[in-house]
């Protein structure tokens, strides 16, 4: 049979559940953001990435406030340690990682329940800390001067190509269509006037190109049959025959509507 649990440690459990609790939210809101950026990245606008990281920013910034609450109480002063190492695979421990762990072994305890970083991260950040030491205040405000000195150019000229940007974009909204070409009115009306560029179709079905209209006159002259000579009767050459037939009637004195 357990024992009791005191009022502290009933705090530990409310708090540990709040905190796993918008853990779980926060990973949700990754995971969800990292499935969009891998399967529909084409729908994908800047106003929505934005969007995404604001959400992950708050989510990021409530835990920290919880953190910082008077509820909560201080999770550095509690130790965490292992009560059973197993080789065999433990089904409770695999659902609860979300199948991340599937044994709590020997392997997995020192990276689960370091309070320390790795050796090679710990030799990194001490190099930096003792170069960072070794500057001299002096050195260290000329190198801060400079790099604001910097970072303000660079924004002035990111500020300056935005607003040449908005300006062109507005003018190009701003600017219609052309709807009418010279070009283009000139060639109709030397087409229709003078019928430049036309090519009319021929008797053996070639396609030669319209005559300009100074040389129309001459060309209908020369297109022109040439009379011929009545042929006498009795001749030896036949008569061509006409290609109009007529048909004569005697004209009717007599009105249709007559009285009898």
């Amino acid at each position: 049979m357990q024992p009791p649990q005191t009022n502290e440690e009933k705090q530990l459990d409310l708090a540990l559940d709040d905190l796993i609790q918008r853990v779980r939210e926060l990973k949700q809101g990754v995971s969800s953001f990292i499935y969009k950026l891998e399967n529909d990245y084409q729908n994908i606008s800047w106003p929505n990435m934005m969007e995404h990281f604001g959400v992950l920013s708050s989510g990021l910034s409530s835990i920290k406030r919880l953190l910082k609450t008077e509820k909560m109480p201080l999770l550095r002063n509690y130790v965490l340690f292992p009560i059973l190492l197993s080789p065999d695979r433990d089904p409770h421990l695999e659902k609860l990682t979300e199948g991340r762990v599937s044994a709590f072994n020997h392997e997995v305890v020192p990276d689960y329940l370091r309070t320390k970083p790795e050796p090679e991260v710990e030799e990194k950040v001490q190099m930096l800390s003792s170069k960072a030491a070794s500057i001299t205040p002096e050195v260290a405000q000329k190198q801060l001067t400079m790099l604001n000195k910097i970072t303000s150019n660079i924004l002035d000229i990111i500020n300056a190509s935005s607003d040449d940007w908005d300006k062109d974009s507005a003018s190009l909204r701003n600017a219609l269509p052309p709807t009418t070409s010279q070009q283009e009115t000139a060639m109709l009306i030397a087409a229709v006037t003078k019928g430049v560029r036309l090519r009319r179709q021929d008797s053996q079905g070639q396609m030669s190109p319209a005559p300009q209209m100074g040389s129309m006159p001459t060309q209908q002259h020369q297109q022109q049959p040439l009379p011929q000579k009545p042929q006498m009767p009795g001749s030896g050459i036949g008569r061509v025959p006409s290609a109009v037939k007529t048909n004569i009637k005697a004209a009717v004195t007599s009105h249709p509507y007559q009285r009898p």
